[in-house]
């Protein structure tokens, strides 16, 4: 009886092949939008980071293509379902903000005010995209991500350090740079950004692999070579961004993780530090001088070839000038570089662009109000990204947050010293990181019916007709009975 009760519950075939009429022709919308979202981030560093209008504003405009594709996917399967994250409430009233100066005319600068929003609401689609694509995603769309991300990251160090080697400074081989360029990057720091939020993730998956499967050591190996280029590129905020990335995670694997998987955790923990400092080590063996300059510049051995902290130090100062002046909402958004010119105290031949530093930069355009939301969006992050830690490591995508969060704790720490969340490639990425490192993954309660989920393709192919389908339906009958039981 209680089998025939559960055969009762379950869908029959035409209602299951109504419900899902666009499995017959095409890949669920949701999965397409997964693979283009990644797609994209991937594309936007190799256009210089998306620097240039050109670049930033196609970034814009596939934000918005994928938007409207995760709403058609929404329409036809007639089931809209947001996922909440209390980090939309900060996101919004920092764009509310930035809206007000420009449209109530509180800003400086109103060109630069409208291009910053601009950014900011690509950053904000793909944040939210994000969040709403892997909410419900599947345990291997995960594994498909943390997979992407390690040969994504060995592929492109593989590039640059090449570049590096080969191009005698050039970027692609034939465009000259006037920075330190490095990779797809006109300056090392910004391809170091880019490196500190895609290592922690590679790390991450590569030693969760490892733990299921030793024939996956060549993971870490791919992993290794993205951390030997952030060596290589000389930045000297990249490689204290990685360091302590890897403290943090070292204190997590030893606090949290327990059980008998613990010691082969830390055993592929050392395996991957001294894998990583012997790629390290052979990369810089063969290093010109120009990249043992940058590397003795850290200790100040040398003399700095490019922006110092002491000029860091003071543009910071005179830019917190400006707070003073405006204190509640700042300059207006994306003012910086036409305001700071009047407040800088100190002579020089470069031009700031930034204050390389985006928290003095951003409490400098938007002032105290914006400085809080700031503050409070950071709080919000934290209290997400680490919460529940010790049960959320014992799962793919679990070890996959973790590292998206770490590669967060990364950039915000190499903000202190540079301005990674201002190139819009870097701030995509940053923006997808913080997705993936909050979003609530659902997980289906104990004790609950599975669906049912067939169409006519599976059917035709097998060849089995109605005969399968009752046999799939038995199967998972006696599933529910079983569970309920």
């Amino acid at each position: 009886m209680a089998l025939n009760s559960a055969l009762a519950k379950l869908p029959s075939l035409s209602e299951t092949v109504e419900r899902h009429p666009e499995s017959e022709n095409c890949p669920h919308l949701g999965t397409v939008a997964r693979f283009s979202l990644i797609a994209t981030l991937m594309a936007a560093p190799f256009a210089f980071g998306s620097v240039q209008t050109w670049a930033w504003a196609s970034l814009a405009v596939m934000a918005s293509v994928l938007l409207l594709l995760w709403a058609i996917g929404a329409a036809r399967q007639q089931k809209l379902t947001i996922h909440w994250s209390p980090l939309y409430v900060p996101a919004a009233l920092f764009l509310l903000l930035g809206t007000i100066q420009f449209i109530g005319k509180l800003t400086l600068d109103p060109f630069g005010t409208r291009e910053a929003l601009i950014k900011l609401t690509t950053d904000l689609i793909l944040f939210f995209l994000a969040a709403q694509l892997w909410a419900g995603a599947p345990a291997r769309a995960w594994k498909r991500l943390g997979l992407a991300v390690v040969i994504y990251a060995f592929a492109l160090s593989l590039f640059a350090i090449v570049q590096f080697f080969t191009s005698h400074g050039l970027l692609y081989w034939k465009v000259h740079s006037q920075g330190y360029a490095f990779g797809p990057y006109v300056n090392h720091n910004d391809y170091a950004g880019l490196m500190e939020m895609l290592v922690p993730i590679g790390v991450c998956y590569a030693m969760f692999r490892c733990l299921r499967d030793s024939n996956q050591v060549l993971l870490i190996f791919g992993v290794c070579g993205a951390i030997a280029s952030v060596l290589l590129s000389g930045s000297r905020g990249g490689m204290i961004s990685v360091a302590v990335e890897m403290i943090i995670l070292g204190l997590i694997i030893w606090r949290w993780k327990e059980g008998p998987a613990s010691g082969s955790v830390r055993q592929w923990s050392v395996a991957a530090l001294v894998g990583a400092t012997g790629t390290a080590a052979l990369i810089l063996a063969v290093t010109p001088a120009s990249g043992w300059q940058r590397l003795a510049s850290i200790a100040g051995l040398v003399e700095k070839p490019d922006v110092t902290l002491e000029n860091r130090l003071a543009v910071s100062r005179d830019a917190l000038v400006e707070v003073r002046d405006y204190p509640w909402l700042g300059t207006g958004l994306g003012s910086f570089t036409s305001v700071f010119p009047q407040y800088q105290t100190f002579p020089t031949d470069l031009g700031w662009t930034h204050a390389h530093n985006d928290y003095v930069e951003v409490l400098t355009e938007t002032g105290i109000t914006g400085g809080l939301i700031i503050l409070s969006a950071l709080l919000l992050f934290a209290w997400l990204a680490f919460r529940g830690l010790s049960d959320r490591i014992k799962t793919t995508r679990g070890w996959i947050q973790l590292g998206a969060a770490l590669g967060c704790c990364g950039l915000l720490v190499h903000s202190f010293a540079d301005f990674n969340l201002r190139i819009p490639a870097n701030a995509a990425w940053f923006a997808v990181c913080v997705a993936l490192s909050t979003v609530p993954v659902m997980v289906p309660r104990t004790g609950e019916a599975p669906t049912l989920h067939l169409n006519r393709s599976r059917m035709q192919r097998s060849g089995r007709g109605h005969e399968n389908s009752d046999r799939r339906r038995i199967k998972n009958a006696t599933e529910v009975v079983e569970s309920e039981k």
